[in-house]
């Protein structure tokens, strides 16, 4: 048997597939989660964040956490009180997960958390590397709050890696979901100049990511989980049109007019993040996946 993981976000789009993976590789899995559920060859454990309570029974056996949690940050606006559980949910989770680390015996060597590549906010065409400093919007604030918590397992002695997700593809959920509907309805266009990085990266590849930073003790700090090979709003638009076989318009649509829809929220399909993967790629990690093109085809037709 490898090692024991205690997991948490179970239930999201990356959460999911990371579970039957790590099983299928002979690791023994448990899951933090809020409500009682059933998965197969799983122990499920319960927790309240804003309560901050915790089954401390979660911990016993467990070599390795993998930090999924937090609230979707797309399923609606970002009023006032919405963005502060975006961040609490993020911060709570992760002091809880300290504390009850701080506070019981174990044997956990290995902290893997989310992040997000929003932490360098919206910056152009400028290369974004780790080292590069965050940005000033709440996407940015968000992260480097999250980042802040992250850190704190420094003072536990744990390994701590931060995977800076950016825009995962996946048919079925998440963005590419919502970016393919108007494409369907031959209402595809770009988003204003259609200029703006989208830091995307295949589903597979994310996931192997997480098991790369689990399997290598020497990855530790901030890695950018993106395609090595960037795209522009403007082509990832063609590129989903292809592959579905419609027609892009030539104009795109004006910026401010979602601002008006969407508010705040808008910056998520606004915002340019060219995000560099050079540091994943030089600690060995190999893309199964670097071309956006090769990525929409395995998606929609393998």
């Amino acid at each position: 048997m490898k090692q024991h993981i205690l997991l948490t976000g179970a239930t999201g789009m990356l959460g999911k597939v990371l579970i039957q993976s790590l099983l299928k590789q002979d690791y023994k899995v448990s899951v933090l989660s809020r409500k009682p559920k059933q998965i197969d060859q799983v122990a499920i454990f319960l927790w309240d964040v804003y309560k901050q309570k915790i089954d401390i029974s979660c911990l016993n056996g467990v070599d390795s956490i993998i930090h999924l949690a937090g609230e979707n940050i797309s399923s609606r606006k970002w009023s006032e009180q919405r963005k502060k559980e975006i961040i609490d949910s993020r911060v709570l989770s992760t002091q809880l997960l300290f504390k009850t680390l701080k506070e019981n015996k174990n044997q956990v060597k290995d902290f893997i958390s989310a992040a997000a590549i929003g932490y360098y906010g919206n910056r152009g065409d400028e290369l974004l590397t780790e080292e590069s400093t965050p940005g000033h919007d709440f996407l940015a604030e968000c992260c480097i709050q999250w980042e802040k918590a992250v850190d704190q397992g420094n003072e536990l002695d744990l390994r701590i890696v931060k995977i800076r997700t950016g825009v995962v593809l996946d048919k079925n959920d998440g963005a590419l979901k919502a970016m393919a509907i108007p494409v369907k309805l031959f209402a595809g266009s770009p988003i204003g100049n259609g200029k703006q990085y989208i830091p995307w990266i295949h589903h597979y590849d994310m996931m192997q990511i997480y098991l790369y930073a689990l399997r290598q003790s020497s990855i530790r700090g901030s890695y950018n989980a993106c395609a090595p090979i960037p795209a522009t709003n403007k082509a990832m638009t063609k590129a989903i049109a292809r592959q579905l076989n419609r027609p892009v318009w030539p104009f795109g649509i004006p910026e401010k007019i979602l601002e008006l829809v969407l508010g705040e929220m808008s910056s998520l399909v606004t915002n340019s993040t060219n995000a560099s993967a050079h540091k994943l790629l030089s600690s060995g990690f190999v893309f199964k996946f670097p071309e956006l093109e090769q990525a929409l085809t395995d998606i929609y037709h393998s």
